[in-house]
């Protein structure tokens, strides 16, 4: 497929490609707003289709042993692996991303499938046994949901449900995958890829949609659970969706307001590359972005002075530029008006701009670093801000700091730089969030650990290693191998009442 010509657009139901040509959804590179990538017209017909043709898919896929679903998503990996330089190119042309960062993305979703498929994490769902007493044994297997609907982002529209949806079908799940109506061309390309992989049809199906379609698929009663990334106010829309239904499992990994701490002892070197970096990558299009710094006051005037200078030296452009940028543009222009909206808003309330985030004079969304000092963080002004803008305010203490950190509803990531540990442990016990980092930015994740936060962040059920743990639920069975039981005190039994088991003696 030529880079200037676009994608026919199909839905991916029950392993055929079902066209829904139209103009109702256009995306367009947001490096180049006149360059259409991808159009189409969303069916609601389709999202039965597809939740019919998983439901029908879950009995055979199932009652496959985990080895065999584990030999079908080893080939899905082998097929993004032999892609990956084309899907690199079509999430950089969807998304903006820079061509350096749509290729680590690219890269890892064959890297995800053997991560999931290691004994460290897909052992998390084994069968086990226990001595249960009285001679009895106890036995735990799980069994998956059943439809599970993943509902993607835009900024990593092919790692993060990649995360959520291979360990679903590795527990035995079918999915209905609908991707963010940003990115709607690399999620059909996704489906196409399970195609060529040779998925038993019906197992991985993709329909393209706005809120419509996503909220007709949640609300779905062949759908049995929900694995949602994205923002707060959706995530929130999703649970009330669903009050009524508690046997439909809901899993969460929602937005950020996430503060650093840089203490007195701080190596500041290391603290304003993390800080730098942690604010403004992916163009600060991240959940886990650094969005707020704390910065001892004794090391307050070094620290930002870097930090500004840096932030003024990155190089904003499109993925296809001579010169490789570290931000690209954000992914549409009201995600930039809203930046900057908010840029304007602090200010009026009394912040001080050390680098305003100013629009470049070229084509497409562009928007450089922002850097703004405040006095402080209250949480009536917990606005999580998707773009390149940081707030900073000093602090006098790391007690002060620690209660700064907590003046959000949100707690998805934190990062503290010092030298001591004692004051990382210190912070561990005072910031409530899901993923805390030491001389480390906020941004970025391991998928060897789990990932999720509290608060407005997330509903305790974390992804990336405990991705699976959302994928299946437990069975308890007490097993009696014997005739042989103890007669509960206060029961009398005569064997003769029952003239089968007299005969037994």
């Amino acid at each position: 497929m030529s880079p200037s010509q676009p994608l026919p657009a199909n839905d991916v139901i029950d392993g055929v490609s079902c066209p829904i040509s139209g103009d109702d959804l256009i995306s367009t590179d947001p490096a180049s707003p006149t360059s259409v990538i991808w159009s189409g017209s969303p069916s609601s017909k389709h999202v039965d289709a597809a939740v019919e043709a998983a439901r029908n898919a879950f009995g055979g896929w199932s009652s496959l042993s985990m080895e065999a679903r584990a030999q079908h998503l080893i080939r899905w990996g082998e097929v993004t692996k032999a892609h990956a330089d084309e899907l690199a190119d079509l999430i950089a042309r969807e998304v903006g991303k820079p061509a350096a960062e749509a290729r680590i993305e690219a890269n890892a979703l064959s890297g995800k499938v053997a991560l999931t498929l290691e004994d460290a994490v897909a052992g998390r769902i084994r069968d086990w046994t226990a001595e249960a007493g009285a001679g009895r044994t106890g036995r735990c297997r799980y069994r998956p949901h059943g439809v599970m609907a993943v509902i993607g982002p835009f900024n990593f529209p092919a790692h993060l449900p990649n995360g959520q949806f291979v360990p679903a079908m590795l527990a035995g799940n079918t999915v209905v995958f609908k991707p963010s109506e940003l990115a709607p061309a690399v999620g059909q390309r996704l489906g196409e890829l399970m195609q060529e992989a040779g998925l038993p049809p019906g197992v991985f199906n993709v329909i393209q949609g706005r809120s419509e379609e996503s909220r007709q698929l949640c609300t779905h009663k062949d759908v049995n659970g929900i694995l949602f990334t994205g923002s707060w106010p959706v995530g929130r829309s999703i649970l009330e969706q669903n009050l009524d239904t508690p046997g439909r499992i809901v899993a969460l990994e929602l937005g950020g307001n996430n503060p650093a701490i840089v203490h007195e002892d701080a190596d500041l070197r290391l603290a304003v590359i993390e800080c730098a970096r942690a604010a403004f990558a992916t163009t600060g299009q991240r959940c886990t972005c650094t969005r707020r710094i704390l910065v001892h006051e004794r090391v307050a005037d070094e620290f930002l002075s870097a930090l500004c200078t840096t932030a003024t030296t990155l190089l904003v452009g499109a993925h296809d530029d001579p010169v490789a940028p570290f931000m690209g543009p954000l992914i549409t222009e009201a995600a930039r008006t809203r930046v900057l909206d908010s840029q304007r808003a602090i200010v009026s309330q009394g912040g001080r701009s050390l680098v305003p985030a100013v629009e470049l004079p070229r084509d497409g969304w562009f928007l450089s670093a922002g850097i703004i000092e405040v006095d402080g963080f209250q949480l009536d002004q917990d606005e999580e801000i998707f773009g390149p803008l940081v707030q900073v305010s000093t602090v006098s203490s790391i007690d002060e700091a620690i209660q700064q950190a907590g003046q959000t509803r949100y707690g998805l990531a934190a990062s503290v730089f010092t030298q001591d540990e004692k004051i990382f442990d210190h912070c561990f016990a005072g910031i409530s969030t899901g993923c805390l980092n030491w001389n480390v930015g906020t941004a970025g994740a391991s998928s060897r650990l789990p990932f999720g936060g509290v608060g407005r962040s997330g509903n305790h059920r974390p992804a990336a290693a405990l991705a699976i743990d959302s994928c299946a639920y437990p069975v308890a069975s007490l097993l009696q191998p014997g005739p042989e039981i103890p007669i509960p005190a206060g029961m009398t039994w005569k064997d003769e009442w029952l003239p089968s088991a007299a005969d037994q003696d």
